[in-house]
């Protein structure tokens, strides 16, 4: 009787403190917060902003991430090169980037402190786990002796909130049989919980997440949901936290959204291709950093009769997907740069077989094996150019996690229709980001058109494989057709009939026709828009890729100072959209923010003969708002 008496009065007290404390708090309303996860890469940080991030999706506020992988696979635990972050930007206002300089840094050890700091507001909240900066810690992040920025007020210019994460975790599994290192895993969860009761969120969506994952280890589920509500309940009880925060939901357009990373929606938007051609699709693909993901995404979609192929290494990848393609599927490949170099060869025979086949490119920081978790748009000049011969291609490029959807279903209808190879660009930025996605119904996408040659056409006594349509596009004929054999292979042909020739008329000739098909497309594409500002000023910011919501954000920040400069941003990047030359002579000066070392801005000088101006930004990280808007300046 005394025990349980001793408990009705444990929750009593924990009941009246509760009341107590919610009589004495406050809700503070925010429109903006950029919130960094910082941990070593066994910490779960990843795993800490995507669910975060999800549960903020869910109420309908904007978002925009970047994940920050650690470069080497298993560095030394502590370490300042085994650093994982993501960072997460929400705002009930329209969202395009992640954000320059955070709000709240979580560092779970003294490296994510110390990797991180530079990039924390002043007066910016750090939520620390005290147990990460044992003098351990410190040596291994490289901290003077006797140094600990907890304890010297070097972090006097921030709000910091100590948590011994661990020994709490520890305490709250007290009572499961796990042994120590598996209760350590949880504290992520700790941390989560804590985050959840700060900034006011319910916590069912990460219960259902864990009940999915866990739900056939029951121990392993049971301490996962006890650390996320010791979290929660650590801040709802703990008196010297007065204050919780609260973002309104984004005045967002109406739809049913999701929040979705650029890689899973490139695979969706292939799907989607696919069934609105008609073909089944199959991708040929070996595993590279940071594309692995699409393969990943698209196997667990079989329901649908994708086809996925994990070759031994990249020429047999495209050479499958070639093969899949001549015999009446979509095919489809994917890689990232150094992959895109091992498949050159294979993309020449593609570009002279003439038929559909998508090479999707990720990139990433290069040259050789360069730096497989940082992003860069380091390959456009490769997609360009980056094959023996002349050996013309269509390109066409993402712009945000989001738009991966459309970009790329618009390379299968571009491959498809005008019977050519198309390289599609994306990179790690695009790939691993997240976004809200406000995903179309079926009626909504446009038409992919296919027309495989099933007979001989009028007056044709055999097959003519290289007789070509209005868009200079040979027939698709299938392999097994009768009356309709025909050769095929790496060897120029002759022009209509497809007999190896070797005659330096026809060579020349059919590498003509080759480009002209490739430049016709611009005239079965959109004309390129301003995406905002003026229609004639003084500064065209011209964008491609993931430099999409930095420039965005500061071009909207200069126009609202009254400036007169606009942005541009590309998709179609060969061919340019017909009115791009009109556009560019419209603005005094022409900036082209790239990273890279200036590729775009290469063949812009080339093809238009104008003398634009470019920013170039190398470091394996986006360009920001803050760096992009003192740039423009200079040149208004």
């Amino acid at each position: 009787m005394l025990f349980k008496k001793s408990i009705y009065i444990s929750r009593l007290r924990l009941t009246l403190r509760k009341s107590f404390l919610k009589m004495i708090r406050k809700q503070e309303v925010l429109h903006d917060v950029v919130i960094k996860f910082a941990g070593d890469s066994g910490d779960g940080m990843q795993l800490t902003g995507s669910q975060f991030t999800n549960n903020t999706a869910l109420l309908g506020i904007d978002l925009s991430t970047f994940p920050d992988f650690p470069a080497e696979i298993r560095a030394p635990q502590g370490t300042l090169p085994g650093v994982s972050g993501y960072q997460l930007r929400f705002s009930s206002d329209a969202v395009y980037t992640p954000g320059d300089e955070c709000d709240v840094l979580v560092a779970m050890n003294a490296a994510a402190l110390k990797a991180n700091l530079k990039q924390l507001k002043k007066g910016g909240k750090i939520i620390v786990n005290t147990d990460g900066f044992d003098a351990k810690n410190l040596r291994l992040a490289n901290y003077p002796d006797k140094v600990n920025p907890l304890e010297d007020n070097s972090l006097s210019n921030y709000e910091v909130i100590k948590m011994d994460v661990t020994k709490m975790t520890r305490e709250a599994l007290k009572d499961i049989q796990m042994g120590m290192k598996e209760k350590d895993r949880a504290k992520n969860m700790f941390v989560l919980g804590f985050l959840y009761w700060m900034y006011d969120r319910d916590m069912k969506n990460t219960e259902s997440f864990l009940q999915e994952k866990f739900g056939k280890k029951p121990e392993i589920l049971d301490s996962n949901l006890k650390v996320l509500h010791a979290g929660y309940n650590y801040g709802d009880t703990t008196e010297t936290f007065t204050t919780t925060y609260k973002v309104e939901k984004a005045k967002m357009d109406q739809g049913t959204y999701r929040s979705i990373m650029g890689n899973q929606a490139l695979a969706y938007g292939l799907i989607a291709a696919a069934q609105k051609s008609g073909l089944s699709l199959f991708l040929g693909s070996y595993p590279i950093t940071p594309a692995s993901d699409i393969l990943h995404e698209l196997s667990r979609y079989k329901n649908f009769g994708i086809k996925t192929f994990q070759a031994e290494d990249e020429i047999a990848a495209i050479t499958s997907a070639i093969g899949a393609s001549y015999g009446g599927l979509l095919g489809v490949t994917t890689t990232s740069g150094p992959g895109m170099a091992l498949k050159g060869e294979a993309m020449g025979l593609a570009v002279m077989l003439e038929i559909p086949l998508v090479i999707v490119d990720v990139q990433r920081g290069g040259p050789s094996t360069g730096l497989p978790t940082k992003t860069e748009q380091s390959d456009l000049l490769q997609a360009y150019y980056g094959r023996n011969g002349e050996c013309p291609m269509p390109i066409v490029s993402a712009s945000t996690p989001a738009d991966c959807f459309d970009a790329v279903y618009e390379a299968v209808r571009i491959s498809i229709a005008h019977m050519t190879p198309v390289i599609f660009l994306s990179d790690g930025y695009i790939a691993n980001g997240a976004e809200p996605w406000r995903f179309p119904t079926e009626d909504q996408l446009p038409p992919i058109h296919v027309k495989f040659k099933t007979e001989l056409g009028h007056g044709e006594e055999k097959l003519q494989p290289y007789l070509r349509d209005e868009k200079l596009a040979r027939p698709w004929a299938l392999p097994g057709t009768p009356g309709l054999e025909h050769r095929i292979g790496g060897l120029e042909k002759e022009n209509i009939t497809g007999n190896v020739s070797y005659d330096p008329e026809n060579h020349q000739l059919m590498v003509k026709i080759r480009q002209e098909k490739v430049d016709k497309v611009a005239d079965y594409i959109p004309l390129q828009q301003i995406d905002n500002g003026p229609e004639k000023g003084k500064v065209l910011v011209l964008g491609w890729g993931s430099t999409y919501g930095a420039i965005k954000t500061a071009v909207n920040e200069l126009l609202a100072e009254g400036h007169e400069v606009a942005h541009a941003h590309l998709r179609y990047m060969r061919p340019f959209p017909k009115n791009l030359g009109d556009i560019l002579k419209n603005f005094e000066t022409v900036l082209v923010p790239e990273i890279n070392n200036g590729q775009l801005i290469k063949i812009i000088r080339d093809v238009y003969f104008i003398d634009a101006i470019g920013y170039n930004k190398i470091m394996g990280v986006p360009i920001t708002k803050t760096e992009l808007v003192e740039e423009i300046k200079k040149h208004l």
